[in-house]
């Protein structure tokens, strides 16, 4: 796809905005036939899938953000003159074109197409079949905004494929790809980078932890862990690991107030050895691979540990590598816990609710990339192009 200008990009996304408006009562309709096959005992995806008018706002607000944000194409990163008279600057671009698997979420299929297409990619969306009617609708949405402004749909697609016939297009792509970025399980994940023939940036599972120090605000400490958990569990940033240093003043009475009050909220409350002690009538770790487990679920686990490095040493084993919290007053010992902990944002006496494109001033996100290569964190419009050398010479020649 060829390099537009910023004007003709603008005002794609100013004919979007149009239409969304004009054409939410169908978009509305569209979903409510997603809503109606799904399977509603998977509440974290069924939240996901609802479309209402608050939710095409938000995805107007989403391509407004983006409108509003500089074009990302062909900045100058940096600049050099070298002694023998080049002069060389490397320079933003486009990757070309993009892949995207996600599920459930239609709103994806606005963020992501605004996001790629200001940053002069073309984009491949892969939805889910739970999400069809509602990503159709908003397909044709995108067609008439390009079709308004006379470039080619091919832009922005929609895939229709199913599950099969996308594992072959990704072994044998009937076109070019530059990056895939898919959204799901681990399945998928390690299915794509296995046989992906290109860059792969992976938007990897939540599995956040907090950690409570022995010098945290309790009080503080409670509020912070229901807004991670309870808030919104369908999330990649909601919470679902605690650890408790055991030093910390009436440890007993504080898991039992812990426990008290999540059960209260509606929360399952899975406990290790140590803080089953305590717990006694918890159910109690009985399989490692619970510490792996991202929950989307009112489910937690609650462990103790006896100090920063057994909280630390948990966490970079077990997390996804998402976001993690520490709560203390100990502000030399919450620069260690973040600067020990691997993973995309840290946090101290905050929750991990905020690791998203929006609450982190970076707007409209692709995803929340767990990778380390090219970005950690959220996918905004600034990391979605890479970069190439400008080399602007008179003759020169190599001689060594």
């Amino acid at each position: 796809m060829k390099l537009l200008n910023t004007d003709i990009k603008n005002k794609v996304l100013r004919s979007m905005i149009r239409i969304l408006d004009s054409k939410r009562k169908e978009i509305i309709t569209a979903n409510q036939k997603d809503l109606d096959l799904f399977d509603k005992t998977d509440r974290a995806m069924y939240d996901r899938l609802i479309v209402d008018d608050k939710k095409v706002d938000g995805m107007i607000a989403a391509i407004q953000e983006v409108l509003q944000q500089e074009d990302p194409v062909g900045k100058i990163k940096s600049e050099q003159a070298l002694e023998n008279g080049l002069k060389i600057e490397n320079k933003t671009a486009p990757f070309g074109t993009i892949m995207i698997i996600y599920e459930s979420r239609p709103d994806v299929t606005i963020e992501a197409a605004v996001l790629a297409f200001k940053a002069n990619n073309k984009i491949l969306l892969k939805g889910g079949k739970e999400a069809v009617h509602s990503n159709v609708e908003l397909e044709k949405c995108w067609h008439l905004a390009l079709k308004e402004n006379g470039l080619d749909t091919q832009w922005i697609q929609l895939l229709h494929m199913n599950r099969e016939e996308t594992q072959e297009f990704l072994r044998n792509p009937t076109e070019k790809l530059d990056l895939i970025v898919p959204r799901g399980g681990e399945r998928l994940i390690a299915f794509v980078k296995e046989h992906a023939k290109c860059a792969v940036l992976v938007s990897g599972r939540g599995n956040n932890f907090l950690f409570v120090d022995k010098d945290a605000d309790w009080a503080q400490s409670l509020e912070v862990i229901l807004n991670a958990k309870t808030q919104k569990i369908s999330a990649c940033n909601a919470l679902d690991k605690i650890l408790v240093d055991v030093n910390i003043d009436n440890y007993s009475d504080k898991i039992k107030e812990l426990n008290t009050i999540l059960n209260g909220q509606g929360v399952s409350v899975v406990v290790d050895s140590k803080v089953a002690e305590v717990l006694s009538e918890n159910s109690v770790v009985e399989d490692e691979s619970i510490w792996y487990e991202e929950f989307l679920a009112m489910k937690c686990v609650v462990g103790a540990v006896d100090d920063l490095e057994s909280a630390v040493q948990k966490i970079n084993n077990y997390s996804g590598g998402h976001s993690a919290t520490i709560m203390t007053k100990n502000k030399e010992l919450a620069m260690e816990f973040m600067d020990q902990v691997d993973s995309a944002a840290v946090y101290h006496n905050a929750s991990t609710r905020f690791t998203d494109g929006g609450q982190m001033g970076v707007g409209a996100e692709l995803a929340i990339s767990t990778d380390k290569l090219h970005h950690r964190g959220p996918l905004g419009l600034e990391q979605l192009v890479t970069n190439k050398y400008y080399v602007y010479g008179d003759g020169q020649v190599r001689m060594s």
